[in-house]
């Protein structure tokens, strides 16, 4: 996978235990089109502290341009944001 460390945004739901569950993404490409990425599976989801901020991350799997790939989104619990970090 390649790292792309880009800030996204997140269409999610959570349970009343607080779980974070995210649906679908979206990304400004290239050339300031916007692409819609739905998560059709969250494989792991795993604790980590990044420079000092704690993060939640999501290994994915979805339907990128035709072809079934694995991503990984990071959800910095401290500011709220979403990154798509690597593809």
């Amino acid at each position: 996978m390649k790292i792309i460390a880009k800030a996204i945004e997140v269409v999610s739901w959570t349970n009343t235990e607080g779980k974070i569950n995210p649906i679908r993404f979206r990304i400004s490409n290239d050339d300031k089109s916007i692409s819609v990425i739905k998560i059709d599976k969250v494989i792991t989801i795993d604790k980590e502290k990044l420079a000092g901020n704690n993060m939640l991350v999501f290994r994915c799997q979805g339907i990128i341009k035709g072809s079934e790939r694995l991503y990984e989104l990071k959800y910095e619990l401290g500011t709220c944001k979403w990154i798509l970090f690597k593809i």
